[in-house]
């Protein structure tokens, strides 16, 4: 059987562009040799460069030439954080080159980056959902209107992961300030109620027909809250699979598997919660899920008794199957 022609594409000129590069290294080194030629691609923010190689990509049709013979692609495995890919633009343009690519469409992506949207969304699906509000830059910032959500609050971007730019508030003095910082990562700031209580992580994907719910990580975090250094710098510590009941590990899986169902999700996603009085809050969907050695979605694979190649073969087949 001819070997598929991959391309990871990871980098970007987002704030977590080196998480990006760490979680490609990572499926390039776990897909299948046997099955699939795999190539990195990096985004650069205007071009896409084979890393191998330094060979730019033609826009035009999406391939590069390698020892005089032209390489187009198969499949395009998106592992690229943040924009444009988290948020859909580079769906879009695959769409059009005809690549197909793993994970959500254009819209779900764009979707579920966008935080506020994606709540309101899923307001009449009986999601329990912390309390929040958007603010625009440029708008006059009404802190006592903002005051009303109650403190502490967090403050944080409204379309960027990686925790950057988030802020835990306990007055509203600090508000301001907060949603100054929160503006450095984008033009619209969500504020956000706090929820006191224990913080989960869920990953799902397809095999097949069959949607998996993979098992539950426990996030506990030696700082604050679940910020970048605690993700990424091992200020935390996870426990997979969680420590919880039989009927709440039941309970957060059924809720990650509605979600994945209701947004029409593809590929790999990770949903993060809050558990507070016996129920779990939904945080966030993540589409394209961190995929270095510290990141939480392989930890889970393996947990469940998947290898990572295992899992590649299952996100690979599931979108080559569509076409």
């Amino acid at each position: 059987m001819k070997k598929l022609n991959i391309a990871i594409i990871t980098g970007g000129v987002v704030a977590e562009r080196g998480i990006s590069l760490k979680s490609a290294k990572t499926i390039y080194k776990h897909l299948n040799r046997r099955k699939y030629n795999q190539y990195l691609i990096d985004y650069d923010g205007k071009n896409f460069v084979e890393l191998s190689s330094k060979k730019k990509l033609n826009k035009n049709d999406f391939s590069f030439t390698k020892d005089k013979k032209k390489v187009k692609f198969d499949l395009a495995f998106l592992m690229l954080h943040g924009s444009p890919a988290e948020d859909g633009r580079l769906q879009g343009f695959l769409d059009v080159m005809g690549v197909p690519y793993t994970g959500c469409d254009h819209f779900v992506s764009s979707l579920t980056f966008d935080k506020q949207a994606c709540k309101i969304f899923l307001k009449d699906f009986d999601i329990p959902m912390a309390e929040s509000k958007l603010v625009l830059k440029g708008e006059k910032l009404n802190i006592k209107a903002i005051s009303k959500v109650g403190f502490p609050l967090f403050v944080k971007p409204n379309k960027n992961g990686s925790s950057y730019g988030v802020t835990k508030v306990d007055a509203a003095k600090d508000i301001r300030p907060a949603v100054e910082k929160a503006f450095q990562f984008d033009n619209e700031v969500i504020i956000e109620a706090f929820l006191k209580g224990r913080e989960f992580s869920n990953g799902v994907f397809r095999k097949g027909d069959e949607v998996v719910v993979l098992p539950i990580t426990e996030i506990i975090s030696q700082n604050e809250f679940f910020d970048f250094q605690a993700k990424y710098e091992n200020a935390s510590e996870e426990v997979t699979p969680a420590k919880l009941s039989k009927k709440d590990t039941k309970t957060c899986q059924a809720l990650s598997k509605k979600l994945y169902q209701i947004l029409r999700c593809k590929g790999m996603v990770r949903f993060d919660y809050i558990r507070m009085k016996n129920t779990f809050y939904f945080l966030e969907a993540n589409t394209i899920p961190g995929f270095s050695n510290e990141s939480i979605f392989p930890q889970q694979a393996i947990a469940s008794g998947i290898t990572i190649k295992e899992l590649l073969d299952f996100i690979v087949e599931e979108r080559m199957k569509e076409n």
